[in-house]
């Protein structure tokens, strides 16, 4: 399992880690709206899930705000932010911040994003900071689980693998 902190302190990720290579599982989340979204009901395109522990706080704001804008310029790539945040504040916020290019989902029903890719953080009920690249036949083709939950993922190496993914 990766080591990871939360303000350097060590937390514990509940889950299984998710490594290149593997097949991703496929998990459930609820939209703004509260309707089920799966990564199964994206199936033939290549998504870029970026992985926060609540869009309300800074880097987790401009984490999302980054993937927003890159996600513009991303071809046949859905773009997926999860966070345990409630579909209603969410809403809100993604609204007040102009997000309009990426999906943001809430894991906050039963962790099932976050238990399947080794995510939870048991401590907090949060999710860890993370990257995932699935391609188009469900294969992860790029994971980055962020080492200290409060800094920033490697962008750059995300979006290049999304676009390289097929």
């Amino acid at each position: 399992m990766a080591e990871v902190t939360f303000k350097e302190n060590p937390v514990t990720l509940v889950g299984n880690e998710v490594s290149v290579g593997d097949k991703a599982p496929d998990f459930t989340v609820l939209a703004n709206d509260l309707s089920e979204v799966k990564l199964s009901d994206s199936k033939g395109k290549v998504r870029l899930i970026s992985v926060v522990p609540s869009v309300d706080t800074g880097v987790c704001d401009q984490q999302t705000r980054k993937f927003n804008e890159e996600a513009a310029n991303l071809n046949n790539v859905e773009v997926l932010t999860i966070s345990v945040d409630l579909p209603f504040a969410q809403k809100r916020w993604c609204a007040a911040a102009g997000i309009e290019n990426v999906q943001v989902l809430s894991d906050h029903r039963g962790l099932d994003f976050g238990k399947k890719y080794g995510v939870a953080i048991e401590e907090l009920r949060l999710l860890s900071r993370s990257i995932f690249v699935v391609d188009s036949s469900d294969t992860v083709v790029y994971a980055e689980y962020v080492p200290e939950v409060t800094n920033h993922p490697n962008y750059e190496a995300a979006v290049e693998a999304a676009n390289n993914a097929k």
